[in-house]
């Protein structure tokens, strides 16, 4: 499957938070601007080659903080055997593990995820399950009429945009925190992410959407980067996408 190796060149666009005067929004115009899409039960064939059915969902989940695991745990509580495909097995051995606690330093804590069971995230529903194949916190969501930004871990529905934050010195010494928003490419998962088999951001068969990302994404910018600035943001994004035959498009994009 053709994958577009990074780098290419990219465009992008700085802008003062309209928030927060401290801040400026670095963003990848190439990225958002581009056609991928999400093609989970598509024809995606998952990050490695013997998992073919599980998407990105191999791993489990890294919760952010305190805060996301206790608004994943609300939705927890509402998932039934009908939806949930391990619903049993959580009840028996919880749904949430550490991160290799074994080999975690002295004094620090180990991460908490979403625990993994044969072999993916235990809120994976296999194929072939009647509640539905797929995320069973997703499901939720969407049977409910709700976003699933409000039932997924943080990590799940921001993939795979990516949000950064630096400190910036001016050359007058000042300073201000840069927020940076793009593809959360290869390189987002740390060096683990050259071994996946296959990943989804610079692979033409995933940019196949019928709009950008920018705006297909559009709930997720803006609980990223908050509305006043995701409104510039769509700005930028439009002029730069009127722009025929730009050198710093997607190289992942139908030509």
């Amino acid at each position: 499957m053709p994958e577009v190796l990074l780098p290419f060149p990219r465009a992008f666009v700085e802008f003062v938070n309209p928030d927060d005067a401290d801040e400026i929004f670095r963003c990848d115009l190439t990225w958002l601007t581009s056609r991928w899409s999400c093609i989970f039960g598509q024809g995606c064939p998952g990050i490695y080659a013997d998992r073919p059915d599980d998407g990105c969902c191999t791993l489990g989940a890294h919760f952010a903080d305190k805060d996301d695991e206790k608004r994943v745990r609300k939705a927890v509580k509402q998932l039934t055997s009908e939806t949930w495909q391990l619903k049993k097995a959580a009840k028996s051995g919880g749904w949430v593990e550490l991160e290799d606690p074994e080999n975690v330093a002295e004094g620090e804590q180990p991460a908490r995820k979403t625990r993994v069971v044969d072999g993916a995230c235990i809120f994976l529903n296999r194929p072939g399950f009647a509640g539905g194949e797929g995320c069973a916190l997703h499901h939720l969501a969407v049977n409910q009429g709700r976003d699933f930004l409000e039932t997924k871990p943080d990590v799940c529905w921001q993939l795979p945009i990516r949000r950064q934050f630096r400190s910036v010195t001016r050359t007058d010494n000042s300073t201000y925190t840069e927020v940076s928003i793009g593809e959360y490419s290869r390189d987002g998962w740390g060096p683990g992410g050259h071994d996946l088999d296959w990943y989804c951001t610079s692979n033409t068969e995933a940019h196949q959407g019928r709009e950008p990302v920018y705006l297909s994404n559009r709930a997720e910018l803006v609980a990223l980067m908050g509305q006043a600035a995701y409104d510039e943001l769509k700005l930028h994004c439009e002029t730069f996408d009127a722009r025929p035959g730009s050198a710093m498009r997607h190289l992942a994009d139908p030509a």
